[in-house]
């Protein structure tokens, strides 16, 4: 008999510590807040990790159905969990790293306004991120989905009386509700064809259908849906926009946000979803081509920026191009690696620079950083970690899996020395900005402001007053950065290879079949196209464009910290447009933004609002008047004519009377 493992309370646990704290934390202490949010979001970790503990004794997919929910003729939904490799592989990360960054945040935002209701937030993306990863239909997953892009809008929102603030968490609801539609329309084409939103009845009735070679056909229509949904959550072109905006709220939030969790749902849909996207190879194109496109053009723009948070903010947009690409080359096994691996380096990454911004009263810009690695030595050999994990260097978790990306991207069938080409480019770039930022921030002399920091900080939303000394962050903070870096070091020793075979039976083709007529018609697995002895060539080639981009960097903004200048005078407006993000924004605000708020202006305020509402009131009003008017002529107070009119009115009663007795 199978076990009940009691999945529910997993993703429960936070949305109780959410519930407390939102109602009640405005009376609590900030100790007794944080040990509400730590203490079930801690639970939910041990419960995720006991749950991995008892997998190897679960039939899988091991499922738990709640209650019902929705039934309407053949078509029904439940409330319900699925439990597989790949989702455990998910529970884990978005548990154990939410649970670190929860226990960075007291730290953090210890002296921050809002201190109850930044941890009720916080509890509650964990709660929608968790019944994402654990749903066992699209529906549910759709809820998840949509409740992580709430929560995203309430923490990134946090500094609500910051315009900045609330302009970039409206900014970051309205992108992805467009990427939203496309995927509740695919929603609507699954019902239509399937009549089932559950992951496995949808599986086998697409194994039925026949690979759509020709380019054409339902499943690929499906595909394409789902890439506009997922494009639009984990920020790929063309609907990466709101991510570095999201800059503007507190920095365990970007931690949180960019590193396990909101940003990863797409690269997590479209792997659940390989089913769908084995028999649809345009559709997979397209995945692996945006995914290769979006890392690269990240990463040209991360080059340029100053400000350290933004400059994570393209560096996760370019990883998660990366995972992309290997999802796009059937990779999916690579794509989720990377998205373990990158929760490590990208969630210390942030932490550590949401400590040196702690350390230096607020600051953001890398130009008024410098020599700060002997004064935050803590902060400093972590992020060292971390930067040499995300450039990809030996023994380092981010190599392990970004070289299987690359191979995959190389030697598979899907694949192509294009893709490789371009993602080994982008490896350098990496290299080159990551570098660069470890350089400006730690190396030199500190080119800060020594007295005052400036006001309206992102640390409080009210500033640092007095004078400002350079200092390590309290041990709440220092710990998880610790941890962090740990994982960073070992987390990729496991093994791409061991890693595949644990994922094996979810991305098989076949193996959630349930007759032998299905399995025989699934296309068998396609051989690598390469050899294996030419993996370490190739791996040889990332090694040194990663080592390029360090050398570079270092005489850049090391050895002759003059250049930089010079270059950028060089190039004159294209540095500019790079240091300006193409203009993205600006030509988005021209072609999109500013038509549809002209129209709506027209159509809502003119339309609706003037012709409508307003006409509406101001003839009503003109009538009435009009009426009592001349209804008001009537009361005369002559009492023969009232006898009149009465008398009138008593005629015209007989006459219809009469009238109607002859009918």
């Amino acid at each position: 008999m199978t076990p009940n493992l009691h999945l529910w309370l997993i993703p429960v646990l936070p949305l109780v510590g959410a519930a407390i704290n939102g109602l009640f934390g405005r009376r609590f202490s900030r100790q007794t807040v944080s040990l509400v949010a730590l203490g079930f979001c801690g639970a939910t970790f041990a419960m995720a990790l006991w749950v991995a503990a008892r997998f190897s004794s679960l039939l899988v997919p091991h499922l738990e159905n709640l209650a019902p929910w929705i039934r309407a003729g053949n078509f029904q939904v439940d409330f319900a969990f699925y439990l597989d490799q790949l989702s455990l592989v998910m529970l884990l990360v978005v548990t154990g790293v939410g649970f670190l960054i929860h226990i960075y945040s007291v730290g953090y935002m210890w002296e921050a306004g809002g201190f109850y209701r930044f941890f009720s937030y916080l509890n509650l993306f964990m709660f929608f991120m968790l019944t994402l990863v654990l749903a066992n239909n699209y529906l549910m997953m759709f809820i998840g989905w949509e409740g992580v892009g709430l929560a995203s809008y309430l923490l990134i929102g946090f500094w609500f009386t910051k315009d900045s603030a609330a302009s970039a968490g409206k900014k970051a609801f309205i992108v992805n509700r467009i990427g939203d539609f496309g995927f509740l329309i695919a929603l609507f084409l699954l019902i239509k064809h399937f009549s089932s939103l559950n992951f496995d009845q949808v599986f086998h009735g697409v194994y039925r259908i026949p690979s759509e070679t020709a380019g054409t056909g339902v499943l690929t229509a499906i595909g394409m849906l789902l890439i506009v949904g997922a494009a639009g959550k984990s920020a790929q072109i063309p609907l990466y926009v709101w991510l570095p905006d999201a800059m503007e709220g507190p920095t365990p939030v970007s931690a949180l946000i960019h590193a396990a969790t909101m940003v990863t749902a797409g690269v997590y849909m479209v792997a659940r979803s390989h089913v769908i996207f084995d028999r649809a190879p345009t559709a997979l194109m397209v995945v692996a081509i945006i995914g290769t496109l979006t890392a690269l053009f990240a990463a040209t723009i991360g080059v340029a920026q100053t400000d350290i948070k933004k400059v994570l903010a393209y560096s996760t947009i370019s990883q998660l191009g990366y995972m992309f690409m290997a999802c796009g080359v059937a990779a999916y096994s690579a794509g989720i690696f990377h998205l373990m691996t990158h929760a490590f380096f990208k969630g210390l990454l942030f932490l550590a620079a949401g400590s040196v911004i702690h350390a230096i009263g607020g600051e953001q810009d890398m130009r008024r950083m410098g020599g700060l690695r002997t004064q935050i030595p803590w902060t400093f050999w972590t992020m060292t970690a971390a930067t040499f994990a995300i450039a990809g260097f030996w023994p380092f978790a981010g190599f392990f899996s970004k070289d299987e990306i690359l191979w995959r991207a190389y030697s598979n069938p899907y694949g192509s020395w294009v893709y490789w080409a371009i993602g080994v480019f982008t490896a350098f770039l990496t290299s080159f900005y990551m570098f660069r930022l470890w350089f400006l921030t730690f190396f030199g002399e500190y080119r800060g402001v020594a007295a005052e920091a400036h006001a309206q900080t992102e640390h409080t939303g009210h500033g640092f007053h007095g004078d400002v000394h350079v200092h390590e962050s309290p041990k709440v903070m220092l710990v998880p950065l610790v941890i962090l870096a740990v994982l960073s070091v070992v987390g990729g020793w496991v093994g791409s290879n061991r890693f595949e075979k644990f994922l094996s039976p979810v991305f098989q083709p076949g193996v959630t079949t349930s007759s032998a007529e299905e399995t025989a018609a699934v296309t068998p697995a396609p051989e690598h196209k390469g050899e294996r002895g030419s993996e370490s060539l190739l791996t040889g080639v990332s090694i040194g464009a990663a080592a390029f981009g360090l050398y570079l960097a270092w005489v850049l903004y090391h050895r002759r910290p003059q250049l930089p200048q010079q270059i950028a005078d060089a190039l004159g407006s294209f540095y500019y447009a790079v240091a300006n993000k193409y203009y993205v924004d600006e030509l988005y605000a021209i072609l999109f933004v500013k038509p549809l708020m002209d129209g709506s202006a027209r159509i809502l305020w003119h339309g609706i609002d003037q012709d409508v509402i307003d006409a509406t009131l101001d003839n009503s009003a003109d009538g009435a008047r009009e009426v009592s008017d001349t209804m008001r002529h009537m009361q005369s107070g002559n009492l023969r004519s009232y006898a009149g009119w009465i008398a009138l009115g008593a005629a015209a009663v007989i006459a219809y009377m009469l009238w109607m007795g002859t009918r």
